[in-house]
């Protein structure tokens, strides 16, 4: 999983991200509410772990800000503020949890992994998107009232756009995630597969529905 950290405390912030990357996250670091706010909002995270008491920008306003975006990624705050009253604050601007410092790592891990499964499809259940669905247990894909084959990893690529829907997707986050490898800009390998299922998904149907975001990426919507 993706994980975005925005916390001006150095420790904290490298304990977190060598915490998260043994645990088997990829961890982007802000230190700064700024930063924070143009990473959130340029990149696809699968949860952000947020403090408050930040410079340029503070986590209250940027949580704030995701939200009125319709920025649905899971955020788990992590504060000094331990005042019952900041902790209402959080959850009621979006906040999916709240954890005060001092922390303990295991529990920090805990509660995200907990996060983390929320946004799990639910075994069984197809995910949809349109007149597309994918169902997991066979693999396949159904347009309209087309039933349509698929190899595993173009599976796994309908499976990310269609977890990320109408998010822009870089070609650094799919190699990430289907191929768990460094992003070659020399290689190909991405266009390759996302044509091929184009001509599954997309060329026989109307509507279609991969876009590619020119010197962005891909969206599905």
């Amino acid at each position: 999983m993706r994980l975005l950290v925005v916390e001006d405390e150095a420790r904290t912030a490298s304990l977190l991200a060598k915490g998260l990357t043994e645990a088997g996250h990829v961890v982007d670091v802000c230190n700064d509410g700024l930063d924070g706010m143009a990473a959130a909002t340029t990149g696809v995270y699968d949860a952000i772990v947020l403090d408050i008491m930040l410079p340029k920008l503070d986590g209250w306003s940027l949580l704030a800000a995701l939200r009125e975006q319709d920025k649905r990624t899971p955020m788990l705050i992590l504060s000094a503020r331990e005042d019952v009253r900041d902790r209402i604050r959080g959850l009621n601007l979006g906040a999916d949890d709240y954890l005060v410092k001092p922390f303990i790592f295991e529990e920090l891990l805990a509660r995200l992994n907990a996060l983390l499964r929320r946004q799990q499809p639910t075994p069984g259940k197809p995910l949809e998107f349109a007149d597309l669905s994918l169902e997991q247990r066979s693999l396949t894909a159904i347009r309209g009232q087309e039933r349509i084959n698929l190899t595993a990893k173009e599976f796994q690529m309908l499976e990310l756009f269609m977890r990320h829907q109408g998010e822009i997707l870089s070609r650094t986050f799919i190699s990430e995630r289907i191929w768990d490898m460094s992003f070659d800009a020399d290689s190909n390998v991405i266009e390759v597969n996302v044509r091929r299922l184009r001509r599954k998904i997309d060329e026989p149907f109307e509507r279609k529905l991969i876009h590619t975001i020119k010197g962005a990426g891909y969206v599905l919507r």
